[in-house]
């Protein structure tokens, strides 16, 4: 388990997907999460799931994939988190908890985050975090409201830049 200030990252269990299933169909998750993520079990081999516990309550998930290739190491972050719980900065204390083990412990350098372009909120927490911009990656992912081909930020964190690291 990777604790914060005020939630707790646990590895994700079987028994958390439904309440994971709920959250992603929150209109306020769902317009950047496709629904029904959750009817595969386990992730994919890559990736490694946490459940975001907030007050004893799975509030969220938060994933992570690594390449470990050596001459291209570095890891991923995705996340999502109950609505009801927006805006009080849960989401960048996640990413902060997962990133400072990503680092510290796993040993990267570099981290990526790619939140849909137009998602201003997701932006504006990466970068409180200190994630930076790097590009726009164009029509990179079907929008899930839409349909639609749409872009996405690729936004990245240097060890050296993270807060408290």
């Amino acid at each position: 388990m990777l604790q914060g200030d005020r939630l707790q990252l646990r590895p994700l269990a079987r028994g958390d997907l439904e309440r994971l299933d709920l959250i992603n169909r929150e209109p306020a998750v769902a317009r950047w999460w496709r629904p029904g993520e959750f009817e595969r079990w386990p992730l994919d081999d890559d990736e490694e799931g946490f459940a975001i516990v907030v007050d004893g309550e799975v509030a969220g998930l938060i994933q992570c994939e690594e390449e470990t290739e050596p001459d291209f190491r570095h890891a991923g972050i995705d996340l999502f988190l109950t609505s009801r719980l927006h805006g009080r900065g849960l989401g960048a204390e996640a990413i902060t908890v997962l990133a400072r083990h990503l680092i510290n412990d796993r040993g990267h350098h570099r981290l990526v985050i790619d939140p849909a372009a137009a998602n201003a909120t997701a932006i504006r927490s990466y970068e409180r975090v200190g994630f930076r911009p790097v590009g726009v990656m164009r029509r990179y992912q079907i929008d899930p409201a839409s349909g639609d081909w749409g872009d996405n930020l690729l936004m990245d964190l240097l060890a050296e830049e993270l807060e408290g690291g």
